[in-house]
């Protein structure tokens, strides 16, 4: 998501709709690496994306002169973004699209590392170029940033092997129970408060909401058992679940409101059109179904380019 003018300072009404970021992640120190995803080399390769002169057109002559985007992301979310076992390379889904959205531009992407309440301030005021962090993309949030939409996904949540809370995606199983979300998140901020509401009206206790600055502090607390559910996008808890050695797993019942994935970038960025152009390329190649297929990410999920006709 992205602010107004570039160097405009943030009221607060701002800074929290800003900070309703798209997703929550549940990795733990323990399931960082690339040992579980096949290399980049053996699925999908950036040769594949040839270069857009019409959208290099397009781009800002600063950018153009300076060969590089500055691409922010919170790594703390595979399997979209998270470091490699170094502890210092960003690896995963939003990597791989956007060094592929930089290459149809002609230029590299330049990864830097940040937390979901610091990114879209920064983004706002010029210290990034895009944001990719599976974002969704909302009413509210599109009146202060833009957003070029590259996916479909909903929220889900996971429980302990076993469920031995029987919990699903029903909210009324949910109520009394502590569920947690990362802060400033969708799930956090509006989709479990709106399950706490579903439970008193029906009489029953309101859901103990838990909120964690990061999805890996989330995912701790719930497999040592200081909460009983993790509400996030479905995707990344069932890929978590997969690297956590199964230490928990999705509830029962399917996907809640699947919702547009996007890029975030400042409406004073001059970058838009250049970057829609780059993101039409990337969803209409090979590479994109390929690097969805090396991450886990289903073909449910993944768009055509004629969602952009409507953005």
């Amino acid at each position: 998501m992205r602010p107004s003018p570039k160097h405009a300072l943030l009221t607060g009404s701002i800074l929290l709709a800003l900070s309703l970021t798209a997703c929550s992640t549940v990795s733990e120190p323990a399931s960082k690496g690339s040992g579980t995803v096949e290399s980049a080399d053996a699925a999908g390769s950036l040769s594949e994306i040839k270069l857009n002169q019409k959208a290099r057109d397009l781009l800002p002559e600063s950018i153009r002169a300076a060969g590089v985007l500055r691409v922010a992301s919170d790594p703390t979310y595979a399997p979209f973004e998270y470091f490699d076992t170094d502890n210092k390379t960003m690896i995963g889904w939003d990597i791989d699209f956007s060094d592929a959205v930089a290459a149809a531009l002609g230029l590299k992407a330049d990864h830097v590392a940040g937390t979901f309440d610091t990114i879209l301030p920064g983004l706002a005021s010029g210290k990034y170029d895009l944001a990719f962090s599976s974002f969704t993309i909302t009413e509210e949030r599109a009146k202060i940033v833009d957003f070029i939409q590259y996916m479909n996904a909903g929220s889900g949540i996971a429980i302990s092997p076993g469920n031995p809370q029987n919990i699903t995606m029903d909210a009324l199983s949910m109520c009394g129970k502590k569920i947690a979300g990362q802060k400033g998140s969708v799930q956090s901020m509006e989709l479990i408060p709106s399950f706490s509401t579903q439970c008193t009206e029906a009489g029953q206790p309101a859901i103990d909401i838990q909120h964690f600055p990061a999805q890996s502090d989330a995912n701790l607390a719930l497999t040592s058992g200081r909460v009983d559910g993790v509400v996030a996008d479905s995707v990344s808890l069932s890929y978590q679940g997969q690297l956590a050695n199964k230490k928990f797993e999705l509830a029962a019942g399917a996907d809640y409101e699947p919702s547009p994935l996007g890029l975030a970038l400042g409406k004073e960025s001059g970058l838009k059109a250049a970057v829609t152009e780059a993101v039409r390329d990337v969803l209409d190649s090979k590479y994109y179904h390929d690097i969805s297929a090396k991450w886990g990410v289903p073909e449910s999920t993944l768009v055509t380019s004629a969602v952009l006709t409507t953005k």
